[in-house]
C-alpha cells in the first residue's frame, strides 16, 4: 500500500473498535484481579468454625451467580448447550477448579494468605512444565530459567513448613491449588474449545457438593451469611465472570500479566484488614516467583510484538 495513500474506509473506525475492546478487556481483567485478591481478607473476618460449611455456602452462592450470569449472557438453550458441548475437558477443568477452590478454603486455615496467593503466582510457569511433561511442548531458555527460579521461590517459601513457622499440611494445599491451576491451564490451552465459565460453574456445583456433605452444619450468623455471600458470589463469581469476559478481549500474555494483582494485592488487604505479617521466607520466596513470572510474561509480551511488526519492504 501506498504510504501516502488515504486509508481505506472503515480503518479508523475499526482501529477505534480494537482499542475499545483492549481497554475495556484490560479493565475487566483487571476488576477480576482486584476481585479475587479480597477472597482471603473476606475468609479471615469469618467466625464460622467448620471449613466445610465455608465451601458449600460459598460454592454455592458462586454456582447461582455463574449460573445467572450464563442465562442473562446466552439464554436458557445457550446456557444448555455452553454445559453440554464442554465434554470430558470442561469436566477436567471443572475437577481441577472444584479441587482447587475447596483446598483453598481448608488452606487458609493452615497457613498465611500470601503464601497460597504468590503460590498461585507461579501457576503460569509451572503450566509450561506441565505442557513438557504430558503435552511434549517444546520450551525455550528463558522459560526455563524462569521455570527453575519459580520452582527455586516455592522451595524457600515451602521451607518455612520445615522451620515449622507455618503447618506443611497448608503449603501442600497452597501448592496443589497452584498444580490443579496449572493443569486446567494446560487442558483448556490443549482444546481451545473449552468455555471456562460452565466449567467452573461445574466446579463450584462439585463443591457445593462436597462441603455439604462434609459439614457438620450449614446454620450461620447473618453477619457470616452476608461474608459468605460477598466470599462466594462477588468474591468467586463476580471475578470469574468477569475474567472470562475480559480474557477474551486481551492477548493472554497482557491478561496474565494484568492478573498477577491478585497476589500483589491479596496479602496487602489481610495484613491492613487483619494485621496478619507475611514470614520473611514467604516475602523472599514469592518475590522470586513473582519477578520471575512479571519478567516472563514482559519478554514474550516482548517478543511477540517484535514477531507482529510488518517486515519492511
Amino acid at each position: 500500500m501506498d504510504p501516502i495513500a488515504p486509508a481505506p474506509a472503515g480503518t479508523a473506525v475499526a482501529a477505534s473498535s480494537d482499542a475499545s475492546d483492549l481497554r475495556r478487556g484490560a479493565a475487566l481483567v483487571f476488576g477480576a484481579a482486584l476481585a479475587w485478591s479480597f477472597g482471603g481478607a473476606i475468609a479471615r473476618g469469618l467466625e464460622v468454625a467448620d471449613p466445610w460449611t465455608i465451601i458449600a455456602w460459598r460454592s454455592a452462592f458462586a454456582a447461582v451467580f455463574l449460573l445467572g450470569f450464563m442465562l442473562w449472557r446466552d439464554g436458557p438453550a445457550g446456557t444448555v448447550r455452553l454445559f453440554r458441548t464442554m465434554g470430558m475437558p470442561g469436566i477436567g477443568v471443572a475437577l481441577c477448579f472444584a479441587t482447587a477452590s475447596i483446598s483453598f478454603v481448608v488452606a487458609l486455615g493452615y497457613t498465611t494468605v500470601a503464601n497460597i496467593l504468590l503460590m498461585q503466582a507461579g501457576v503460569p510457569l509451572i503450566a509450561a512444565l506441565l505442557g513438557v511433561v504430558f503435552l511434549r511442548e517444546a520450551v525455550d531458555r528463558v522459560t526455563w530459567a524462569a521455570i527453575l527460579a519459580v520452582i527455586a521461590g516455592i522451595a524457600v517459601m515451602v521451607s518455612d513448613s520445615f522451620a515449622a513457622s507455618v503447618s506443611f499440611v497448608g503449603d501442600g494445599l497452597a501448592l496443589l491449588i497452584a498444580v490443579v491451576f496449572a493443569a486446567a491451564t494446560v487442558i483448556t490451552r490443549r482444546f481451545s474449545g473449552v468455555r471456562m465459565t460452565p466449567a467452573v460453574c461445574l466446579g463450584v456445583m462439585i463443591g457445593t457438593l462436597v462441603g455439604v456433605v462434609l459439614s457438620s452444619g450449614l446454620i450461620v450468623s447473618a453477619r457470616d451469611f452476608g461474608l459468605l455471600f460477598l466470599f462466594g458470589a462477588l468474591n468467586l463469581g463476580l471475578g470469574m465472570a468477569m475474567f472470562a469476559t475480559g480474557a477474551r478481549l486481551i492477548p493472554s500474555a497482557l491478561a496474565a500479566l494484568i492478573s498477577t494483582m491478585e497476589p500483589v494485592f491479596g496479602p496487602v488487604w489481610v495484613w491492613l484488614i487483619h494485621a496478619e505479617v507475611p514470614a520473611p521466607r514467604t516475602l523472599m520466596g514469592g518475590g522470586v516467583v513473582f519477578l520471575a513470572l512479571v519478567a516472563h510474561i514482559l519478554w514474550q509480551w516482548r517478543l511477540n510484538r517484535r514477531t507482529a511488526l510488518p517486515i519492511p519492504s
